[in-house]
């Protein structure tokens, strides 16, 4: 009895480069979206709106806004929390969403008998 391979895999060289430009295509296409990801700004705020930051998908902070209320020369420990507690919301965003958007991609990428 001879091994069959699955449906939709072998078929000599016209297979193996039509894998290879959906591979090439795949990388374009994350190339991108990348880029575009590493353009976008997102805005977040910790404290309700005491402490906002704007970020790029780069994970460079734009900008931190405080809100000249909850400035207290007493009391710098707060301060701090806030603005920490607003960097690592506006990171986790930014993480969470270019995974997503990338996951999305990838998921189009359908090679028989691979994936």
């Amino acid at each position: 009895m001879k091994a069959r391979l699955p449906k939709g895999v072998g078929g000599g060289p016209q297979n193996m480069n039509a894998m290879i430009r959906q591979a090439q295509k795949l990388q374009e296409d994350m190339d991108a979206l990348q880029a575009e990801l590493d353009a976008r700004e997102y805005d977040v705020s910790a404290g309700g709106g005491a402490v906002k930051i704007k970020i790029k998908g780069t994970l460079e902070v734009q900008n931190i806004e405080i809100s000249p209320e909850i400035v207290d020369p007493d009391d710098i420990e707060t301060l701090s929390d806030l603005i920490t507690a607003a960097v690592n919301e506006a990171i986790s965003k930014v993480t969470a969403t270019n995974e997503e958007e990338k996951n999305k991609l990838s998921s189009q990428l359908s090679i028989p008998g691979v994936f």
